[in-house]
Protein backbone atom coordinates (compact mmCIF):
# COMPACT_ATOMS: atom_id res chain seq x y z
CA UNK A 1 0.00 0.00 0.00
CA UNK A 2 0.86 3.17 -0.42
CA UNK A 3 1.77 6.35 2.19
CA UNK A 4 -0.01 9.42 1.60
CA UNK A 5 0.90 12.39 2.95
CA UNK A 6 -2.08 14.25 3.51
CA UNK A 7 -3.80 11.16 5.06
CA UNK A 8 -2.96 11.13 8.88
CA UNK A 9 -5.20 8.47 11.71
CA UNK A 10 -5.30 8.79 15.25
CA UNK A 11 -5.68 5.58 16.93
CA UNK A 12 -6.10 4.20 20.61
CA UNK A 13 -8.03 2.50 22.90
CA UNK A 14 -11.61 3.89 24.74
CA UNK A 15 -11.09 7.52 26.26
CA UNK A 16 -7.31 8.25 24.99
CA UNK A 17 -8.73 11.62 23.67
CA UNK A 18 -8.61 10.94 20.23
CA UNK A 19 -11.59 13.18 19.04
CA UNK A 20 -10.04 16.13 21.17
CA UNK A 21 -6.50 15.61 19.39
CA UNK A 22 -8.32 14.96 16.15
CA UNK A 23 -9.78 18.31 16.30
CA UNK A 24 -7.19 20.41 17.87
CA UNK A 25 -4.56 18.71 15.12
CA UNK A 26 -6.82 20.33 12.61
CA UNK A 27 -7.06 23.66 13.88
CA UNK A 28 -3.56 23.72 13.92
CA UNK A 29 -2.73 22.52 10.31
CA UNK A 30 -6.35 25.07 8.88
CA UNK A 31 -4.44 27.92 10.92
CA UNK A 32 -1.22 27.14 8.92
CA UNK A 33 -2.89 27.41 5.71
CA UNK A 34 -3.69 23.81 5.04
CA UNK A 35 -6.76 22.56 3.66
CA UNK A 36 -8.21 20.33 6.31
CA UNK A 37 -11.00 17.39 6.69
CA UNK A 38 -11.82 15.64 9.91
CA UNK A 39 -13.92 13.10 9.89
CA UNK A 40 -13.95 9.41 11.73
CA UNK A 41 -14.85 5.60 11.81
CA UNK A 42 -16.64 3.94 11.86
CA UNK A 43 -18.89 6.71 10.28
CA UNK A 44 -18.05 9.98 8.03
CA UNK A 45 -20.65 9.48 5.81
CA UNK A 46 -24.93 9.01 6.36
CA UNK A 47 -24.23 5.50 5.58
CA UNK A 48 -21.39 5.59 7.69
CA UNK A 49 -23.64 7.13 10.47
CA UNK A 50 -26.41 4.22 10.24
CA UNK A 51 -24.16 1.30 10.40
CA UNK A 52 -22.03 3.21 13.48
CA UNK A 53 -25.17 3.01 15.41
CA UNK A 54 -25.57 -0.71 14.84
CA UNK A 55 -21.81 -0.83 15.48
CA UNK A 56 -22.14 1.15 18.93
CA UNK A 57 -26.08 0.56 20.55
CA UNK A 58 -25.27 -1.26 23.59
CA UNK A 59 -28.46 -3.87 22.49
CA UNK A 60 -26.79 -4.73 19.68
CA UNK A 61 -25.15 -8.74 20.42
CA UNK A 62 -23.30 -9.75 17.38
CA UNK A 63 -21.08 -12.33 15.68
CA UNK A 64 -17.43 -10.64 15.47
CA UNK A 65 -17.72 -11.88 11.90
CA UNK A 66 -21.21 -9.87 11.22
CA UNK A 67 -19.27 -6.99 13.35
CA UNK A 68 -15.64 -6.68 11.11
CA UNK A 69 -18.07 -6.81 7.82
CA UNK A 70 -20.24 -3.77 9.02
CA UNK A 71 -16.92 -2.32 9.74
CA UNK A 72 -15.72 -2.72 6.08
CA UNK A 73 -18.95 -1.58 4.81
CA UNK A 74 -18.73 1.78 6.72
CA UNK A 75 -15.04 1.74 5.31
CA UNK A 76 -15.69 1.73 2.14
CA UNK A 77 -18.15 4.32 1.44
CA UNK A 78 -15.80 6.38 3.76
CA UNK A 79 -13.11 5.79 1.48
CA UNK A 80 -14.48 6.42 -1.51
CA UNK A 81 -17.05 8.91 -0.69
CA UNK A 82 -14.97 11.37 1.37
CA UNK A 83 -11.22 10.67 1.83
CA UNK A 84 -10.40 9.91 -1.51
CA UNK A 85 -11.71 12.79 -3.15
CA UNK A 86 -10.79 14.73 -0.35
CA UNK A 87 -6.97 13.84 -0.49
CA UNK A 88 -7.28 14.41 -4.44
CA UNK A 89 -8.54 17.92 -3.47
CA UNK A 90 -5.45 18.22 -1.56
CA UNK A 91 -6.58 18.63 1.28
CA UNK A 92 -5.09 17.28 4.52
CA UNK A 93 -7.35 14.35 6.10
CA UNK A 94 -7.52 13.63 9.25
CA UNK A 95 -9.21 10.78 10.91
CA UNK A 96 -10.37 9.21 14.32
CA UNK A 97 -9.25 5.73 13.64
CA UNK A 98 -8.76 2.88 10.80
CA UNK A 99 -7.59 0.46 9.65
CA UNK A 100 -5.37 -0.29 12.52
CA UNK A 101 -8.28 0.07 14.97
CA UNK A 102 -10.16 -2.87 12.92
CA UNK A 103 -6.58 -5.27 13.66
CA UNK A 104 -6.66 -4.44 16.87
CA UNK A 105 -10.22 -5.14 18.10
CA UNK A 106 -11.46 -7.52 15.97
CA UNK A 107 -7.94 -9.13 14.98
CA UNK A 108 -6.02 -9.03 18.63
CA UNK A 109 -9.52 -8.91 21.04
CA UNK A 110 -11.84 -10.59 19.03
CA UNK A 111 -9.47 -13.38 17.67
CA UNK A 112 -10.48 -12.93 13.94
CA UNK A 113 -7.76 -14.29 11.96
CA UNK A 114 -5.50 -11.06 10.75
CA UNK A 115 -5.29 -13.04 7.23
CA UNK A 116 -9.01 -12.81 7.13
CA UNK A 117 -8.80 -8.96 7.85
CA UNK A 118 -5.93 -8.53 5.47
CA UNK A 119 -7.87 -9.73 2.52
CA UNK A 120 -10.56 -7.74 3.17
CA UNK A 121 -8.16 -4.53 3.85
CA UNK A 122 -6.91 -5.56 0.06
CA UNK A 123 -10.45 -5.26 -1.28
CA UNK A 124 -11.80 -2.13 0.44
CA UNK A 125 -8.90 0.34 1.29
CA UNK A 126 -6.34 -0.76 -1.38
CA UNK A 127 -4.09 1.88 -1.70
CA UNK A 128 -4.72 4.09 0.77
CA UNK A 129 -2.83 4.18 3.96
CA UNK A 130 -2.06 6.67 6.52
CA UNK A 131 1.60 8.32 5.94
CA UNK A 132 1.22 8.87 9.51
CA UNK A 133 -0.89 7.20 12.68
CA UNK A 134 -0.55 8.68 16.16
CA UNK A 135 -1.48 5.99 18.73
CA UNK A 136 -2.60 7.67 21.75
CA UNK A 137 -2.37 5.06 24.80
CA UNK A 138 -2.99 5.31 27.93
CA UNK A 139 -3.45 2.77 31.15
CA UNK A 140 -6.79 0.25 29.99
CA UNK A 141 -8.53 1.67 33.78
CA UNK A 142 -7.66 5.22 33.17
CA UNK A 143 -9.23 5.10 29.82
CA UNK A 144 -12.28 3.37 30.82
CA UNK A 145 -12.73 5.84 33.79
CA UNK A 146 -12.55 8.72 31.56
CA UNK A 147 -15.36 7.40 29.64
CA UNK A 148 -17.41 6.83 32.37
CA UNK A 149 -16.74 10.70 33.82
CA UNK A 150 -18.46 11.36 29.96
CA UNK A 151 -21.21 9.41 30.36
CA UNK A 152 -20.08 7.47 27.39
CA UNK A 153 -21.73 4.18 26.69
CA UNK A 154 -22.23 2.42 23.97
CA UNK A 155 -21.52 -1.95 23.16
CA UNK A 156 -17.85 -1.65 23.47
CA UNK A 157 -17.73 0.59 27.31
CA UNK A 158 -19.27 -2.97 28.41
CA UNK A 159 -16.49 -4.97 27.20
CA UNK A 160 -14.60 -6.80 30.16
CA UNK A 161 -11.05 -5.08 31.19
CA UNK A 162 -9.22 -8.25 29.90
CA UNK A 163 -11.01 -7.29 26.14
CA UNK A 164 -9.79 -3.56 26.07
CA UNK A 165 -6.35 -4.96 27.50
CA UNK A 166 -5.66 -7.04 24.24
CA UNK A 167 -7.11 -4.05 22.02
CA UNK A 168 -4.36 -2.25 24.10
CA UNK A 169 -1.46 -4.72 23.86
CA UNK A 170 -3.00 -5.07 19.82
CA UNK A 171 -1.88 -1.35 19.28
CA UNK A 172 1.63 -2.09 20.83
CA UNK A 173 2.09 -4.29 18.57
CA UNK A 174 1.39 -2.76 15.58
CA UNK A 175 3.40 0.16 16.66
CA UNK A 176 6.45 -2.38 16.74
CA UNK A 177 6.55 -3.15 13.58
CA UNK A 178 5.57 0.29 11.92
CA UNK A 179 7.60 2.59 13.96
CA UNK A 180 8.47 4.60 11.11
CA UNK A 181 4.78 5.35 10.64
CA UNK A 182 2.92 4.61 14.17
CA UNK A 183 4.39 7.15 17.01
CA UNK A 184 3.09 6.63 20.52
CA UNK A 185 1.63 9.78 22.03
CA UNK A 186 1.37 8.68 25.89
CA UNK A 187 -2.20 10.34 26.98
CA UNK A 188 -2.18 10.43 30.73
CA UNK A 189 -0.55 13.90 30.66
CA UNK A 190 -2.93 16.88 30.06
CA UNK A 191 -4.30 17.77 26.74
CA UNK A 192 -2.31 20.31 26.44
CA UNK A 193 1.00 18.37 26.28
CA UNK A 194 -0.08 15.81 24.35
CA UNK A 195 -1.13 17.94 21.43
CA UNK A 196 2.11 19.76 21.96
CA UNK A 197 3.72 16.55 21.27
CA UNK A 198 1.76 15.89 18.69
CA UNK A 199 2.22 19.29 16.75
CA UNK A 200 5.86 18.65 17.69
CA UNK A 201 5.95 15.41 15.58
CA UNK A 202 4.13 16.48 12.32
CA UNK A 203 6.21 19.51 12.31
CA UNK A 204 9.37 17.37 12.65
CA UNK A 205 8.15 14.85 9.76
CA UNK A 206 6.84 17.36 7.50
CA UNK A 207 9.38 19.88 7.60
Amino acid sequence: MSRIKRFISFEGIEGSGKSTQVKLLGDYLGAKGYKVLTTVEPGGTSIGVKIRNLLLEPQNHMDPLTELILYYASRAQHVREVIYPAILNNTVVITDRFTDSTVAYQGYARGIDLSIIQALDEIVVSDLKPSLTFLLDLDVEEGLRRNRQAQKEDRFELETLEFHTRVRKGFLQIAAREPERVKIVDTSRSTEEVSREVIRIIEELWH
